[in-house]
């Protein structure tokens, strides 16, 4: 445990470095419709003294992210930061969630209606937002208290603090719907101490907001009962310097330790044994192995959900983030872009749509794979989601001339 704490640490470190409400502020100039009116109400502004805060606004289907939202959180978080008047910048979600990751739904209707310009638009504006956020010039502090899942992590971790709580509810859970873990998901799960991040975007297990702070993914934790007032002292603060930032998101926190007896990090021991080898079906033989020695129900459980996900969203995934332990975060976005792109083509596999229909449209639970089998995925259907696009197809475009990439 002393070894993940520092490991933690670390990443911690590394990421440092690189109308419902009212006090609405003005901070744009942006043309108004009703249409664009609708569209800006999912994305809410919150004014204080010396920041902004964002509120991701779609409660009822857990603020799951779109196109529009993507765009809309460029432009004011453009704005924002060129603002001298604005020294940090909040986000939160309205409801339950933080944010439930993108809106795979809106997703899978564009595929079958055949709009796949539709399903670049989303991915080109939520990647560039998540490269925004990861490369911002201001404190940015996400309060994830509630459901924090793919794309929901993918618009937060990327930023200087991530406060949790014993709401918070963390997962990358792609492989169960046919997909791969996006959104800089190969960028930060890689940073991971040992091969948590391999065990993450393979199984999708879920942490909570203790073992969040625990392994590096939040900086701070607090109980939801203080979050109000840790709201209200952020928006009374008149500066721009992480550290007083920082001392206000401690006076409420508290010490926590997740539990030593059940998940994932009271066993980082088996998991770096497991997921170290090189291949998906070493990985699985060996958690086999470990089941059968220790009888232990985590064990068992994850060797099943393994087992259950899609066999070339795991061999894909694998690559992702052993690839992204060697990129920079604008690479990572660039090549899951095209990766995602892969993946709603049906040019290779039809997984992400039979994914989506299964689990959350139809939800039968029982979708077919295809290929259905670990031993029919070939090295070449794993090498095309990694090839570069065509002369007649635009890679995703960030602006790393203006924004340097960390490491």
């Amino acid at each position: 445990m002393q070894r993940l704490k520092k490991a933690a640490s670390l990443l911690r470190h590394n990421l440092h470095c690189y109308g419902f409400h009212t006090h609405y502020r003005g901070l744009c100039s942006m043309p108004h419709s009703a249409f664009a009116d609708d569209l800006d109400s999912q994305v809410l502004v919150e004014g204080k003294a010396w920041s902004r805060t964002a509120i991701l606004n779609r409660p009822s289907v857990l603020n799951a992210l779109n196109a529009a939202m993507g765009t809309r959180l460029q432009k004011l978080y453009k704005c924002w930061e060129n603002d001298p008047n604005i020294g940090f910048v909040v986000m939160k979600g309205r409801g339950r969630a933080f944010c439930a990751g993108g809106d795979i739904v809106s997703l899978y209707h564009f595929i079958n209606k055949g709009k796949i310009e539709d399903c670049k638009e989303f991915f080109r504006s939520l990647y560039t937002f998540i490269y925004i956020l990861g490369t911002y010039l201001k404190p940015h502090v996400a309060i994830l208290n509630g459901i924090t899942m793919g794309g929901g992590a993918g618009v937060s971790i990327p930023g200087m603090f991530r406060l949790a709580t014993e709401k918070t509810v963390f997962a990358t859970p792609e492989t169960l719907i046919g997909f791969h873990p996006d959104a800089g998901a190969s960028f930060y799960l890689s940073h991971l101490p040992g091969h948590l991040g391999e065990h993450l975007a393979l199984t999708g297990e879920k942490l909570n907001g203790a073992e969040m702070v625990a392994c590096g993914l939040a900086t701070h934790y607090s109980h939801s009962s203080r979050v109000p007032l840790i709201e209200e002292q952020l928006g009374n603060l008149v500066t721009d310097d992480p550290s007083v930032i920082e001392t206000s998101l401690e006076n409420y926190g508290e010490l926590i330790h997740p539990d030593s007896e059940k998940g994932v990090l009271s066993r980082i021991e088996v998991v770096d044994k497991c997921f170290s080898h090189d291949t998906v079906e070493e990985i699985i033989d060996a958690m086999e192995n470990e089941a059968a020695r220790t009888k232990d129900a985590w064990c068992v459980s994850t060797v099943k959900r393994l087992k259950e996900v899609s066999p070339l969203s795991l061999k894909v995934s694998l690559r992702s983030i052993r690839e992204g332990r060697f990129q920079t975060l604008d690479q990572c976005l660039i090549r899951e872009y095209r990766m995602s792109l892969q993946g709603v083509s049906k040019q290779i596999s039809g997984d992400f749509t039979e994914g989506v229909r299964a689990k959350v449209v139809e939800k039968d639970m029982t979708p077919k794979w295809d290929p259905p089998t670990l031993e029919q995925v070939s090295q070449d259907m794993v090498g095309r989601y990694f090839s570069p696009p065509s002369e007649f197809e635009a890679d995703l475009e960030l602006p790393t001339n203006s924004r340097e990439a960390f490491t």
